[in-house]
């Protein structure tokens, strides 16, 4: 067999080494393109909340427990534009955590629907969404805060007492003279404004007025809307003397106040259980009523009315 010359070994090698350093090349590209897209991870817990008081109020009352159990600083990734760029934070890790409610699991995040009538106890829901979180996103599903706060068909005081409407039933009879204010998320929702109507042959003189959730009730103050769909622990409507109408045909499934915290962060911070634990059931309707309305309605820090709270619970 011939051999090779050394200019033949040069010029038939160079190729090869090309090739090489471009294929090296084009994995080192590709693995700092994946770690340019991964999810910043931060050693400190971080929580999140979405962008309506009670919310913020929640993120905060969980962050300050951790930061008491654990003796740690927790961020805070507050005012998150609703239930979708919650989820997105959580499953992504850009959050360890944040405060949802089992209805708006179920329905808005898990896209499940709605139960039957006969099915929408609180532990049928609570059971469920624990096992579609476990099973799809690695998240826990946290023991409840001891509070519902439902979606809310919520009018004047003066209205419902000259009409004698106290039940959503009771409101047919005059919504086709009505106007309606609602949420960008309830006009969309499974559990929203489409099924209600169905449920109850609502029917109102226009297409709904949607607005941020913070001017709802100004609207219903100023007689810019008739009825709104607000949230039964929103401080506004003991202060304001408005009135909410029962859901006699129980439309709405239960929204009880759950952590949920992915899996991963309570390996690595397991304080996170214990201060879960230690809230659990300790709020009730009335208290987070309170606790809303201090922000909104007395314009007081966030920080202070949580710790004011906390003291008051032992804790």
């Amino acid at each position: 067999m011939r051999s090779e010359t050394a200019s033949q070994r040069v010029r038939g090698s160079a190729p090869r080494r090309l090739s090489e350093l471009s294929l090296s090349a084009v994995v080192l590209c590709f693995l700092l393109t994946c770690v340019a897209c991964a999810p910043p991870r931060s050693s400190r817990i971080t929580i999140g909340a979405k962008n309506f008081t009670e919310q913020v109020v929640l993120g905060e009352l969980l962050s300050q427990e951790i930061e008491a159990v654990t003796g740690e600083q927790v961020a805070r990734r507050f005012y998150l534009a609703g239930s979708y760029l919650c989820q997105q934070a959580l499953v992504s890790g850009r959050i360890d955590g944040y405060v949802e409610y089992t209805g708006t699991a179920l329905t808005a995040i898990l896209k499940q629907p709605l139960p039957p009538m006969g099915q929408r106890d609180a532990a049928t829901v609570l059971r469920q969404v624990t096992q579609l979180y476990a099973s799809r996103y690695h998240v826990l599903v946290g023991p409840g805060m001891g509070f519902e706060d439902t979606f809310a068909m919520v009018v004047r005081g003066d209205d419902a007492r000259r009409l004698e409407l106290k039940t959503i039933s009771d409101a047919v009879k005059v919504a086709p003279q009505w106007r309606l204010g609602v949420g960008y998320e309830f006009e969309e929702r499974p559990d929203g404004l489409r099924g209600l109507e169905a449920t109850y042959g609502l029917k109102f003189a226009d297409a709904p007025r949607t607005m941020d959730l913070g001017l709802l009730y100004r609207a219903l103050s100023n007689n810019q809307v008739d009825m709104v769909a607000g949230n039964s622990t929103d401080g506004p409507i003991r202060a304001l003397g408005f009135v909410v109408l029962a859901d006699d045909k129980h439309y709405f499934p239960p929204y009880d106040a759950v952590p949920l915290v992915r899996q991963d962060s309570l390996h690595r911070h397991p304080g996170i259980q214990f201060a879960m634990e230690r809230l659990a059931g300790k709020v009730s309707a009335d208290e987070m009523r309170g606790m809303n309305y201090a922000v909104d309605g007395e314009h007081r820090d966030v920080g202070d009315v949580v710790r004011e709270f906390r003291k008051g619970k032992g804790l």
